[in-house]
């Protein structure tokens, strides 16, 4: 059975996924609406990612002292504000600056989300709850991101801000309600937060997330030209394209929690890179058949998502007492990922190359994320088996 505590996170994922995707099949709308280019309207794109590689230590930085429930709260008032005012956003000016604070409290929710989760687990359940978490993220892919821009083109963009804000007070509900109180961190400090930047083992899990799960971004920043174009997909049907991956994607998180869980989250990180970089391969080789580029779609949507639990569970041993701060830089870094992905894939390009060149950038880094993965195995593993003892008798205590 579900347990109810968790729901208000995924609420919450489902309410940040749907605002940071919705946004990439309406801007053709928006900068016809707003009187810009569609490439001005990408900057919009940009603002919200930059809120959230900013927003995420500084906010989790100044809040380390207040109860977890309380700050999630905040940032959930935060982000139904934001986006509120964005769906009555007059000018480009203004919506440019408005997505920039909507993006501020998406890394810290997760954050914050991410050490809640784990401590609403039992032992050995912490990466299953933290997948749950982000099942609400994978949700808006498979379900919200479609009907969402299927409103925004029929009816108006705006629309689109006001569904997502009405999801925040939704969230926020669901926070107050099922939400337990959890125990403040008196002695927290933002200095002291950012300790865990001294250590290499910290600083091996930001990379495997920023250039191995980047990969992976090289194959969906170019999904809708690779699937139309090599595959041979007609235009209309890419919303089904979409919700596949999105399917995969919720399929992915679960399992990727599961294993986790059973394997331990540094040889599921291993394992789940290893596909990546074969799926990716795949997509290289075989996308011009179309039956096989559907079922690569379903299968690169999985494993984008499957990383998740494992890489924050290996992020918080590596973090033990600064496990906020630690999850907010991961989200930075996924966001990094999000940026590289485009910018490297997109280099074959505009060199002339097809549209599957990217998959094959995409090769190339999760090769290296792997590669840096096994190292961290190598050099870290024994010492995590003692910092998960002690981390599974403080998820207990809080309990």
């Amino acid at each position: 059975m579900l347990d109810k505590r968790i729901i208000p996170l995924a609420i919450g994922g489902l309410g940040i996924g749907t605002t940071e995707f919705t946004i990439m099949g309406l801007l053709p709308d928006m900068a016809k609406t707003l009187q810009i280019t569609i490439p001005e309207a990408g900057h919009l794109i940009s603002a919200y990612a930059l809120g959230v590689v900013i927003g995420a230590p500084i906010l989790i930085g100044y809040s380390v002292k207040f109860p977890p429930k309380r700050v999630l709260i905040v940032l959930m008032i935060l982000f139904t504000l934001f986006n509120a005012l964005s769906a009555v956003a007059p000018d480009y000016t203004s919506m440019l600056i408005i997505r920039f604070m909507s993006g501020l409290p998406h890394g810290a929710f997760f954050g914050v989300g991410t050490v809640v989760a784990s401590r609403l687990a039992g032992k050995g359940k912490e990466a299953l709850y933290i997948s749950l978490m982000f099942t609400g993220l994978t949700v808006a892919n498979l379900a919200m991101v479609p009907l969402v821009t299927y409103i925004g083109h029929a009816f108006h963009w705006r629309w689109y801000f006001a569904i997502v804000a009405g999801i925040g007070v939704l969230s926020l509900l669901s926070l107050k309600l099922w939400l337990p109180v959890m125990e403040t961190k008196e002695d927290g400090h933002f200095l002291e937060e950012l300790k865990f930047l001294k250590h290499k083992q910290s600083w091996l899990v930001l990379l495997i997330t920023a250039i191995g799960f980047g990969g992976l971004f090289t194959w969906f920043s170019y999904i809708t030209p690779l699937m139309t174009v090599i595959a041979g997909i007609k235009s209309s049907q890419m919303a089904y394209v979409m919700i596949l991956a999105g399917g995969g994607m919720v399929v992915g998180n679960l399992a990727g929690g599961f294993l986790s869980d059973k394997l331990g989250p540094e040889r599921t990180c291993c394992l789940l890179l290893f596909l990546m970089m074969s799926s990716l391969a795949g997509v290289y080789f075989l996308s011009a058949y179309q039956n096989i580029a559907l079922v690569l779609t379903f299968i690169c949507g999985a494993l984008s998502m499957s990383v998740s639990s494992p890489i924050n569970i290996m992020m918080m041993k590596a973090a033990p007492k600064s496990e906020m701060m630690a999850a907010a830089f991961m989200q930075a870094a996924f966001n990094i990922a999000n940026a590289m992905g485009a910018f490297l894939g997109g280099i074959p390009l505009e060199y002339g190359l097809s549209f599957n060149y990217p998959a094959l950038v995409g090769v190339g880094m999760t090769f290296i994320g792997l590669m840096i993965s096994i190292r961290y195995m190598y050099l870290y593993r024994n010492i995590n088996e003692g910092v998960e003892e002690i981390l599974g008798d403080y998820v207990s205590c809080d309990q």
